[in-house]
């Protein structure tokens, strides 16, 4: 993987590529002393050499410091040992040569070695390599007698405190801004999940009656004329409920009632054949379960209706619980799918747990307990 590459789909701000590179530049300023007096000693090769070392720098310095910042930004990702020690290896380098070419002017690189080590290094190694630099500054100093340049250690050491600080402040919100990015990131996943989750239930329900319906309405097409238009009136209505649960999902508004979901099962039981006992009220169940309890009902009446080959099925309703029991054959039934995964989330959410059992002699039971209240 890339250095640049990021753990998700954002990408670094270009506004801020460009003003974090000129704010940077800005500093480079104070090279412009080595380039003058190279300047000065043009008619001589140190005077070139000098020159060319202090660009050189120059255009390493500022290509370190996009580099760093943008890896921190794009990955949040700390610069590697060996990277770090090639680059300040070869901004040492050409320090000397613009020491060796300009004299004490080329002190001037100091302090940019000094941010560049705390830029790169952790927080030890960086305040060590600025300790022994400031040291050597001043021992270079001192044989050469640049007394001038004596105390330059000490603005090496304040750059590198002032670097550290900054850089310290700028690692913190960079990780912030990443930690926020993977709550959205993960926000827009749930979001998802629960949209795939809401059409599976939907339409699974919804398409399945619809089928049973459509092949009653064949069969009666021969029989009974009269009973197949009722329906086929039966098949569009339930169409255009479909759409519009669709609608309502995918705009987020999820509730369902429990009595139209009672209603509805009852329908649907009686389009396939299947003899149905349903409750003939629900006031008794409070409202955070009165949707899970809905939702309960159309993913059991569902499974009945597709797998069951059953001749009865029974919702019981009570304050703490719902179930939906059938006589059909309970071999071969799973416990998984997508829509019992999404009820026992659901459940889960709620504080309540799916038990699915199969009484005997024969038959399936799903049932959805409130925790709670047991």
């Amino acid at each position: 993987m890339s250095e640049t590459s990021h753990r998700g789909d954002s990408v670094a701000p270009p506004r801020w590529n460009r003003f974090g590179i000129l704010f940077a530049a800005v500093w480079m300023v104070f090279l412009g002393g080595p380039l003058i007096e190279g300047w000065n000693h043009r008619d001589e090769l140190r005077g070139w050499a000098g020159i060319l070392a202090t660009l050189g720098f120059s255009t390493l310095y500022l290509h370190t410091f996009y580099r760093v910042q943008q890896r921190r930004r794009m990955t949040s990702t700390e610069p590697t040992l060996l990277w770090a020690a090639f680059t300040l290896a070869g901004l040492t380098a050409l320090a000397g040569v613009m020491i060796i070419s300009v004299g004490p002017t080329g002190l001037a690189a100091a302090p940019y070695l000094a941010v560049t080590a705390v830029t790169m290094l952790p927080t030890v190694a960086g305040g060590v390599f600025t300790l022994i630099f400031a040291a050597s500054v001043e021992i270079v100093s001192a044989s050469a007698g640049w007394g001038n340049y004596s105390g330059l250690s000490l603005g090496v050491c304040a750059a590198a405190f002032a670097t550290w600080g900054v850089m310290s402040l700028i690692r913190r919100n960079f990780t912030m801004l990443h930690e926020r990015e993977e709550q959205e990131r993960r926000a827009v996943m749930e979001e998802r999940a629960r949209m795939a989750r809401d059409l599976h239930d939907i339409l699974g329900h919804s398409l399945t009656v619809i089928t049973v319906k459509a092949e009653l309405a064949n069969r009666l097409l021969d029989i009974d004329i009269n009973r197949a238009r009722s329906e086929l009136d039966d098949l569009e209505r339930l169409s255009r409920d479909a759409l519009a649960d669709v609608r309502s999902a995918v705009d987020g508004f999820r509730t369902i009632s429990l009595p139209m979901e009672i209603a509805r099962a009852r329908e649907a039981l009686r389009a396939a054949g299947i003899e149905d006992r349903t409750p003939n009220s629900t006031e008794m169940v409070p409202g955070h379960l009165r949707e899970l309890f809905a939702w309960t009902i159309r993913e059991g009446v569902t499974n009945v209706v597709r797998h069951s080959a059953a001749t009865q099925c029974t919702i019981t309703v009570d304050a703490n619980s719902v179930e939906v029991t059938d006589n059909g054959v309970a071999s071969g039934r799973t416990t998984t799918g997508n829509g019992l995964t999404g009820l026992r989330e659901r459940a889960a959410s709620a504080g309540a747990r799916v038990i699915i059992t199969s009484p005997s002699p024969q038959g399936f039971s799903l049932q959805v307990l409130d925790q709670e209240t047991t």
